[in-house]
């Protein structure tokens, strides 16, 4: 995302619900989100781009300190920090370098997954 506003997180949102057309409801049946102000406005992040007036998905937020509520997201920044020192710079990292971390990642076997890897549940 170009910036960390409501504005940007609406357009990455609804280009995702494009991407993913009909599926988007089942790809992302919920999403919890901290209570960043860029997510403010739950309303307007649930609601479909493809059909307005109905929602794409559920907006939960999570607890102020209470990490285990994301729990995806603080095993994808566990599997980040393999990679990347927690401190670090990522703006001075070579794209192919993101590229080459974001690959292990989607090609990472999920017990929750059966063993499969994100590649291969999106097939």
């Amino acid at each position: 995302m170009p910036e960390k506003t409501q504005k940007s997180v609406k357009e990455a949102l609804d280009r995702l619900e494009r991407e993913y057309g009909a599926r988007f409801p089942e790809v992302f049946k919920t999403i919890t989100v901290d209570n960043g102000s860029e997510f403010l406005n739950s309303a307007a992040l649930e609601i479909s781009v493809r059909k307005p007036g109905t929602k794409r998905t559920k907006i939960f937020y999570a607890h102020p300190f209470s990490a285990w509520e994301r729990g995806s997201n603080e095993n994808a920044n566990k599997l980040i920090r393999r990679f990347i020192p927690k401190g670090t710079d990522i703006s001075k990292l070579k794209q192919k370098d993101i590229r080459r971390i974001e690959n292990w990642m989607n090609n990472y076997p999920r017990k929750i997954h059966g063993y499969k890897s994100a590649n291969e549940m999106a097939a």
